[in-house]
């Protein structure tokens, strides 16, 4: 019981750092904007992250649980190192203030610790590959929504004066940037519930048809509301000031084309990156500016460390198995 004990506190720190991490996702463009102070931004995130539990079935926890490594297979040892491989790929990715995918982070954890533990057969291929998918498919439809909004937006708005369009998208943007906090919350939080399910299996304190308690969901859904509430001020510089310039109907705009995607991947079950779809929805705003206006440099750098996560935090995992095999 005492590993138990600890798991649940690993898993809770990962996901207060989650929040942490990925609180530029949510109030980056209404920051930026100067809609709202960089305080009243991650007071209003945080509420909505811990409300998205009412919105959004649990399906995501279902697949971290169940869809990336067999469940048979999976040990304390196994998600110890997982959650460890997260927390320090998060930490060191927020320090270089790149936006990196939790979601990913996670998700590369468990298949190195898994790999290690029971080898490649112990993966769930086609889980992996639908994830590791929406790396690139999240993303690019963040920016065709992003894009297309935004021009779609200047099309009606052409004859309105930049003064009166500025000041209701002001106001437009307090519901988008909800939105997407209520997505962030919902998707990123289901996560650390599917890990701690599986750490209350393991132990014999659920079984695989229990339904996720009352008390996890709380937890999980406080730990990444706390976490947004004291932010990840590094990542909220490159999100909403080095990749474009924004306006308050582009922030509205990406905001949106963001929560969209993440809405339709949380329908599905799907664990995507709140990270992938803000940025690529920024991209597509301002590339509807011209090419010049997204600077691409940084969108580079942000890329290569979409690309490095999981191999790197899968890695991670793995030495941390066998740390903690070690240990046990």
């Amino acid at each position: 019981m005492t590993f138990l004990y600890i798991i649940v506190a690993l898993v809770l720190i990962f996901d207060f750092l989650n929040g942490f991490h990925d609180s530029a996702n949510s109030i980056a463009c209404i920051v930026s904007t100067k809609v709202l102070s960089p305080l009243a931004a991650v007071s209003m995130a945080a509420f909505f992250n811990f409300t998205a539990f009412m919105v959004f079935e649990p399906k995501v926890a279902a697949t971290i649980g169940k869809g990336v490594v067999e469940p048979d297979v999976i040990n304390m040892n196994v998600i110890g190192a997982a959650i460890v491989a997260a927390i320090i790929w998060n930490l060191m990715t927020w320090w270089w203030g790149l936006p990196s995918s939790s979601s990913h982070t996670l998700v590369g954890g468990l298949i190195g610790a898994s790999i290690v533990s029971s080898g490649f057969g112990s993966v769930i291929s086609g889980g992996v590959i639908k994830i590791v998918s929406f790396i690139f498919i999240a993303p690019f439809l963040g920016f065709i929504f992003g894009h297309f909004l935004s021009s779609l937006i200047m099309w009606i708005f052409r004859r309105t004066q930049p003064f009166t369009v500025d000041k209701m998208f002001r106001r437009f943007q307090l519901v988008s940037a909800s939105a997407f906090s209520l997505g962030h919350g919902a998707n990123d939080a289901q996560k650390s519930m599917g890990i701690i399910l599986l750490a209350l299996i393991l132990s014999n304190q659920a079984t695989k048809e229990s339904t996720i308690p009352l008390w996890v969901v709380l937890s999980c859904q406080a730990a990444i509301a706390l976490g947004t509430l004291f932010g990840g001020w590094r990542i909220v510089k490159t999100m909403g000031q080095r990749i474009t310039k924004l306006k308050p109907f582009e922030g509205f705009c990406a905001e949106t084309a963001g929560a969209v995607t993440i809405f339709v991947a949380t329908h599905w079950g799907i664990p995507v990156s709140t990270t992938h779809t803000i940025t690529g929805a920024i991209m597509g705003v301002g590339a509807r500016k011209g090419a010049s206006a997204v600077k691409w440099g940084v969108t580079r750098k942000i890329f290569i460390a979409w690309i490095v996560t999981i191999p790197v935090s899968g890695s991670i995992g793995a030495i941390m198995y066998f740390f903690f095999n070690w240990v046990n």
